[in-house]
């Protein structure tokens, strides 16, 4: 395996990426596999698509990006042949917004070269999406726009039909760090839109962050307070 992937329910898994502790969700089912976000580069993507045919012996068949950023985009186009579900603004900062997601992965780090690679290699996504549900057969995604918060599309993905309900939350929620605040965040609107994401998951259920290590509906509330008293 390329990377290690922590099972967090029945045929649930993320990995934590090296490079800025980026999360990557799988779920898979009879009916195929989803990848959650996808790192920087190809070569991350690659890697990635190498272990999930490893653990599920079938190769990605869907893939949602919750989000804009570059580290949860740019390797997407590595996937070829899978369905890629997003936000509106996603296919938006990919076609117009080209200059300013290089500078933005470069300014982080990422190596020009295999950013440059990444971009000539964007495909557009095909399936934009507010809402939508994602049937694996015996698992189902509920992809949904909670909000607004650290962008004004993020999209998140409650697992249902494993013995837990596991919420992929994007950068809505951060456990490595603070939540990161830009000139795309709305910090006003933040909170409620948690309390969405709560409503979905339920007291229950085990959120994956965007970076860094899965929490309970307890941290998010803590992130929540963060939010407001900041």
């Amino acid at each position: 395996m390329n990377f290690d992937w922590e099972r967090l329910a029945d045929r649930v898994f993320r990995c934590r990426l090296p490079f800025l502790d980026v999360t990557i969700g799988l779920v898979w089912g009879p009916g195929g596999a989803l990848l959650i976000d996808t790192g920087t580069t190809l070569a991350e993507a690659r890697a990635i698509g190498e272990d999930v045919d490893a653990l599920t012996g079938t190769a990605v068949s869907r893939v949602l990006l919750t989000h804009h950023d570059f580290d949860h985009v740019l390797g997407v186009s590595a996937f070829t042949g899978a369905a890629v579900y997003c936000a509106p603004p996603v296919q938006q900062t990919m076609t117009r917004r080209r200059d300013e997601v290089r500078a933005e992965a470069v300014r982080y780090g990422a190596d020009p070269s295999a950013v440059d690679e990444a971009m000539a290699a964007w495909r557009t996504p095909d399936r934009l999406v507010w809402s939508a549900d994602i049937d694996l057969g015996d698992r189902a995604v509920a992809v949904r726009h909670p909000g607004r918060g650290h962008t004004d599309h993020d999209l998140i993905g409650v697992v249902t039909g494993a013995e837990r309900t596991v919420v992929f939350c994007g950068d809505l929620v951060e456990e490595s760090g603070d939540p990161v605040i830009d000139a795309h965040s709305d910090p006003a609107a933040w909170p409620a839109t948690l309390d969405r994401v709560l409503e979905l998951g339920g007291p229950d259920a085990v959120y994956v962050p965007g970076h860094g290590a899965a929490v309970d509906a307890a941290f998010v509330r803590r992130q929540q307070r963060w939010l407001v008293e900041r």
